[in-house]
């Protein structure tokens, strides 16, 4: 049954998306102009529109958006709260955590992980209608469950060749058109929007842990485990992102759109531990 907490939690998100999501419906382009200025900008959208028809397809022509990010005021303030928890709280734990186990038994932790959460690959592979990379997902659990003892080994693709197929709900809507609307930065979980947002939300009810056990402590305990495991393997991409940027929560804002954009796009993106840190 769900607690209190957790549907207070989806509550919230609810609510929260249907306050950005107006905001995002609106045509910007002219918001702040008069009538005859918004007659004058409209006109020269058409005449700069008829000069590039001379030089491009329709189709080549694709005008995103770099973010849309009108809630920065609240979502700096979340950004400095996870930097301050970083350094304070997730760097020293992580710090006693590689001491004390050795690499080798924290990627085991790692495969471990990413094993029981083969469920939300599966199914969201399966509602993209990509059936052959659902059996290829359902292929590798089915493998490192039983020959990788219990999934603390990936013999799947060592020797069987088959490579993970991270699908996530987010993606998922992505893939169904849904916009991603308003950017957010969350609390302990970071960068995120409206549509990730609550794809986290699915994927969090739909992971195996959930139906295990009702106690949401615990299930806390197993995401936080997840997280420091993961951060002991990568230790240094925060930090190295936000040395080297003049604005590091700008940064980490583009960092993770373009990641997911590419992800839903269905490109290469060379930056998943970035998303998921």
């Amino acid at each position: 049954m769900m607690t209190r907490t957790r549907y207070n939690f989806l509550c919230y998100l609810v609510v929260l998306f249907l306050l950005t999501s107006l905001g995002c419906a609106r045509d910007r382009s002219g918001e702040n102009l008069g009538p005859e200025a918004q007659e004058s900008a409209q006109g020269m959208e058409d005449d700069f529109d008829l000069l590039i028809n001379d030089f491009y397809g329709d189709d080549d022509l694709v005008f995103e958006p770099e973010y849309y990010d009108p809630l920065e005021p609240m979502n700096r303030l979340f950004f400095e709260f996870n930097d301050t928890l970083y350094f304070w709280v997730l760097k020293p734990v992580n710090r006693a955590y590689t001491a004390v186990l050795p690499i080798d038994l924290r990627y085991c932790f790692g495969n471990f992980f990413t094993n029981v959460a083969a469920p939300i690959r599966f199914f969201n592979n399966l509602l993209q209608g990509e059936i052959s990379d659902a059996g290829i997902v359902l292929s590798r659990f089915l493998i490192n469950s039983t020959f990788g003892v219990l999934g603390l080994g990936d013999p799947a693709l060592v020797d069987f060749g088959l490579e993970p197929k991270p699908e996530d709900f987010g993606q998922t809507l992505g893939a169904w058109g849904v916009g991603e609307g308003v950017y957010l930065c969350w609390p302990f979980i970071g960068p995120s929007n409206v549509r990730d947002s609550f794809g986290f939300a699915a994927d969090a009810y739909s992971h195996p842990v959930v139906y295990f056990n009702n106690d949401f402590f615990i299930s806390g305990a197993y995401y936080s485990g997840s997280r420091i495991n993961l951060l002991s393997l990568n230790p240094e991409v925060y930090e190295d992102l936000k040395k080297y940027a003049v604005d590091p929560y700008v940064s980490m804002r583009q960092v993770y759109l373009d990641y997911r954009r590419n992800k839903i796009k269905g490109k290469t993106a060379k930056q998943p531990v970035v998303q998921e840190l």
